[in-house]
């Protein structure tokens, strides 16, 4: 494994391992194969791993993970503040007592704002006390360094950046993204101030690994699409560590040994130059610029927001007749309907995306390419058959 430092001069690895997207098992994490991954991430030389407290059982999960193999000490934890969800100066405490409750540690290695994307949010925090709050946490040793995950402009993002003396930062940045939110822009004044910048969505969610067949044909044997993406992060500087969601132990080794491999520098002119050409592939069959974050759900009438686009982009890259398929078997059929149709336009999905997409004019376009009356009605008579058994 390779490692970057902290503000500090403290070692992390620069990959490190994302806790929202664990295996799920009904409905809950698949603990056991959370465990194996973390235990192998962590064997080889991982040491950042970030959380936050709207990840459905995540920290808990991470927290028991560490308790139960006796590695809290091996690993840097991350998590974050709801700070949408604060009203009140009490809450901050209260959310951060839980947290720590949930993670079974006295201590957060690396402390983050959640989800900022206006230098209003930081201001509202600041009339709740935040950083007096946060001076007491420092000093106590319950907060070690304080940062800000970001999703709004270049120019906010910079506002807020310079509103204080921040630690690190995290951004959503890949070449997909290279010049939108912070992008481009915001990690190089994150450099230029000597801010760490953590960065999340480096594969767009799997957008970036689920590419059209053009595209990895490109590729030849030189690159898998996950280590290109990957590749093209770790060559700049500016860059301290790589979010990775994993969620199976094949990405967990793949990505560990792109990461021990990959140093600042490690592309080339022609690599560089394969980049540019596998964006154009990407941008041109792209139909909506969904990450699966899932910040938009749930949906006040169950619509699955993410599993819908995620089926909507697959259609230019594996085909319409298959796409439908598979959308029907892991979307359409399950026990409550979640279809596209069944969203009322209210709006609340859209408040919450942090990539400020006009969700609901794609949820029509979605349904229209993935339920075609054919399809509509052959599923209506799946799910009656399936009802009745």
């Amino acid at each position: 494994m390779l490692y970057r430092k902290d503000r500090k001069g403290e070692e992390i690895s620069q990959l490190g391992f994302g806790c929202m997207r664990f295996q799920r098992k009904g409905s809950g994490i698949d603990y056991a194969e959370a465990e194996k991954e973390i235990m192998y991430a962590i064997e080889n030389g991982v040491n950042y791993f970030d959380t936050a407290y709207l990840y459905p059982g995540s920290e808990e999960c991470l927290g028991k993970v560490l308790e139960n193999n006796k590695c809290r000490d091996k690993v840097k934890i991350a998590t974050k503040l709801p700070q949408y969800l604060v009203k009140k100066k009490e809450q901050i405490d209260s959310f951060f007592e839980e947290e720590l409750s949930r993670l079974k540690t006295d201590h957060i290695d690396y402390y983050l704002m959640h989800m900022i994307t206006d230098i209003n949010d930081w201001e509202r925090l600041k009339s709740f006390g935040i950083e007096e709050w946060i001076e007491k946490k420092k000093a106590s040793g319950q907060i070690i360094n304080l940062g800000f995950s970001f999703h709004g402009s270049s120019e906010m993002f910079i506002k807020v950046l310079e509103a204080y003396d921040w630690d690190f930062c995290q951004i959503q940045y890949n070449y997909l993204d290279e010049y939108s939110q912070a992008g481009r822009i915001g990690l190089d004044a994150a450099y230029e101030k000597g801010i760490p910048v953590i960065i999340m969505e480096p594969l767009r969610g799997g957008k970036l690994v689920n590419l059209p067949g053009e595209a990895i044909d490109l590729m030849k044997d030189e690159f898998t699409p996950a280590s290109l993406g990957l590749k093209w992060l770790w060559n700049q500087p500016g860059v301290t560590v790589i979010l990775s969601g994993m969620n199976s132990m094949d990405m967990v080794k793949e990505n560990i040994e792109t990461a021990s491999s990959s140093p600042v520098g490690c592309m080339s002119d022609k690599d560089t130059e394969l980049v540019a050409k596998v964006k154009d592939i990407v941008k041109a069959n792209e139909k909506v610029g969904c990450t699966g974050c899932r910040y938009c759900m749930p949906c006040p009438k169950g619509v699955d927001i993410p599993g819908t686009f995620y089926y909507y982009n697959l259609v230019p890259i594996q085909g319409k007749h298959s796409t439908r398929v598979e959308y029907a078997q892991n979307i359409g059929l399950r026990k409550e309907p979640c279809f596209a149709s069944q969203c009322i336009k209210c709006g609340a999905c859209e408040k919450h995306c942090p990539q400020a997409l006009p969700i609901r004019e794609k949820l029509a376009e979605a349904d229209k390419a993935l339920r075609p009356w054919p399809y509509k009605v052959g599923l209506a008579v799946v799910r009656k058959v399936l009802k009745k058994n």
